[in-house]
């Protein structure tokens, strides 16, 4: 299991003073300014003299940036400059105390640097290799001194990004980890142990769910900007997963999920037949100017348009017209959903099962519309304006009248039926009806109906007032102008919405909970500590949480619940839930809302 790491005095390993970066392309010249500024010696090879210089180039300019921003002095950019020499020759590595190896990512490239290392360096320096996905035991077994041989994974762009996996395989010696992670503390970084298995931490959880999104594009089941944009917005995560794979090279993450699967054996790394294709074809990704989106130049970040490019303007469908709305349910969605209508000027009935129900579920919009009040965020009059807005009753038949029809009431597939068909009687012909509902089937709530053209999905997120993200789901028998009224209405709501089909876990659920059922296993197969899991989720990945933190937040069984829809759906193996989160879940560990989960928490 990997643990909390801290350097220790061990006199086997002298201290790194001299490291030698070998490979001088963008993940290379970022460790080497890392080093440079912690105050080491570098020595920076590569076979390519143009990339040796392309590589001081760089380190001029983003110093020079630093200097412009007050992050150096000119005294210590000269100073860190200086420390840095160039060479094509290897030999250059002589006197490194440690060599850092970042040449591409391939057995035979990396066996024939580590063959060639062994002539050269002294007994005791560390050889050390970047990969993030080839195996670090059978690197060191090439070695002559395979002890001194390990992982060292820097995240790109390695000066700003804050996490170091340091990789022991079964041969590494103690002291060459301590030393290792001695240095890490002192580049800034924080660094976590783990061991020799493809994609580490931060990589084995990423690039899992990188390619599940790749198959759920290819497949055609919601376009590349919907994908990214649910991610986005659904999750808080910086990037979208198509636009991530873009970054980091279509042929990287196929490299990556190669060598995953050749392990795991799960499907669900199975490279997606859509990488092998772009890769074959030359469209690695903004590297190549071309990938999943096509971008101004190669290296440009900057996306134009392309065939696949959504058109500009409006959808050809009309949609109804909507000036009222029903909400059902009594819970924290229904009253965010009710709060979000109110504030767009939507008169809402918020209905319940008890009248003392809706009243609660309107005194709770009450007081967040307070809470904004106070902070600033609207006037007291927009709030008593909004609030007025909302009528309270504890009878669907006031839905009678409404436009449109949410249902927010329990995840249960029978209640929801229910609801369904007393909505089918009540609302008024050519009401649209709409599910909140994360994971069941939308058709099914619609063939509760005599009206399933009119049922839609419309999936918001917790909180609603705060998430910008409207998942619209059309069934098979959803008409085009109920998609294009929700459409419209999301735009009213200031909603971000995308378009998905009704299958199990709509575009969010199906891309985020297998990833957080395989945090689980690593941590049921003792790979890995929860604190390290986390740690390295939210610094190698930009993640808002860990993935322990957000089951605890989300509830150890709703997070089951969830699981068990995806496996019954798509019967992959890999999809099925982690016993450890089966366990949790019997003995009532449900996470922050009964005080303990993954973790435990003070009672309030």
């Amino acid at each position: 299991m990997a643990t909390p790491l801290s350097p220790q005095s061990d006199t086997s390993t002298p201290p790194i003073r001299t490291v030698a970066v070998v490979g001088l392309g963008t993940m290379g010249t970022g460790i080497a300014e890392v080093l440079a500024k912690a105050g080491r010696e570098v020595v920076g090879i590569d076979i390519s003299a143009a990339q040796a210089t392309r590589c001081v180039t760089a380190l001029e300019s983003s110093t020079a940036r630093a200097v412009e921003r007050g992050r150096l002095t000119g005294e210590q950019r000269a100073e860190l400059l200086a420390r840095v020499t160039t060479s094509t020759d290897l030999t250059a590595a002589a006197g490194a105390d440690l060599v850092i190896e970042v040449v591409p990512e391939s057995y035979e490239v990396k066996q024939q640097v580590f063959r060639e290392l062994d002539a050269v360096v002294r007994p005791e320096a560390i050889l050390a290799t970047g990969t993030n996905a080839l195996s670090v035991t059978r690197l060191a077994a090439e070695s002559a001194r395979p002890e001194r041989v390990l992982g060292l994974h820097f995240f790109n762009p390695a000066p700003a990004m804050k996490l170091v996996e340091v990789v022991s395989s079964v041969l590494t010696s103690p002291a060459a980890v301590t030393a290792v992670t001695g240095l890490a503390l002192d580049l800034g970084k924080e660094p976590v142990s783990v061991g020799d298995r493809p994609g580490f931490v931060a990589d084995g959880l990423l690039f899992g769910y990188l390619n599940q999104a790749a198959s759920m594009y290819e497949s055609h089941y919601a376009s590349r900007e919907d994908i990214d944009a649910a991610m986005r917005l659904g999750c808080g995560l910086p990037m979208g997963p198509l636009a991530l794979l873009d970054l980091i090279g279509v042929d990287t993450a196929r490299t990556v999920l190669e060598a995953m699967y050749a392990e795991s054996h799960d499907r669900l790394h199975a490279p997606a037949p859509i990488l092998k294709q772009l890769s074959e074809a030359g469209l690695t990704g903004r590297k190549a100017g071309r990938g999943f989106y096509t971008y101004e130049e190669p290296g440009s970040a900057a996306v134009v348009r392309d065939a696949l490019t959504p058109p500009e303007g409006g959808r050809p469908a009309e949609g109804r017209p909507v000036r009222s709305v029903g909400v059902a349910g009594s819970g924290t969605m229904a009253s965010g959903i009710a709060e979000v209508f109110a504030k767009a000027g939507y008169h809402v009935v918020l209905a319940a099962r008890t009248e003392q129900k809706a009243q609660g579920a309107k005194a709770r919009i009450g007081k967040s519309l307070a809470r904004s009040v106070d902070k600033g965020r609207m006037t007291a009059e927009a709030a008593a304006l909004t609030l007025e807005r909302v009528r309270a009753t504890g009878s669907y038949d006031d839905f009678a009248d409404v436009d449109l029809a949410v249902e927010a009431v329990a995840e249960d597939l029978e209640v929801k039926r229910q609801l369904f068909g007393t909505l089918d009687k009540v609302c008024k012909p050519g009401a649209v009806l709409a599910t909140t509902t994360s994971s069941l089937p939308v058709i099914a709530c619609a063939r509760a109906t005599s009206r399933p053209q009119d049922v839609i999905g419309m999936h918001f997120f917790n909180p609603a007032p705060a998430m910008k993200l409207v998942e619209v789901v059309r069934t098979v028998l959803t008409g085009d102008d109920v998609h294009a009224t929700v459409r419209e209405v999301c735009g009213t709501l200031r909603k971000h919405p995308v378009d998905c089909g009704d299958r199990a876990g709509f575009i969010v659920n199906a891309l985020l909970f297998p990833y957080l059922n395989n945090a689980v296993k690593m941590v049921q197969e003792h790979y890995a500590s929860l604190d390290d899991i986390d740690a390295a989720m939210k610094l190698g990945g930009g993640y808002p949480m860990g993935p322990f933190e957000l089951l605890d937040v989300v509830g150890l069984d709703v997070s089951l619940a969830i699981e068990k829809v995806l496996h019954r759906e798509f019967r992959d193996p890999g999809l099925a839930p982690a016993p450890l989160l089966e366990h949790l879940v019997a003995a009532g560990c449900l996470g922050r809302k009964t005080g303990r989960g993954f973790r435990e928490y003070a009672k309030r």
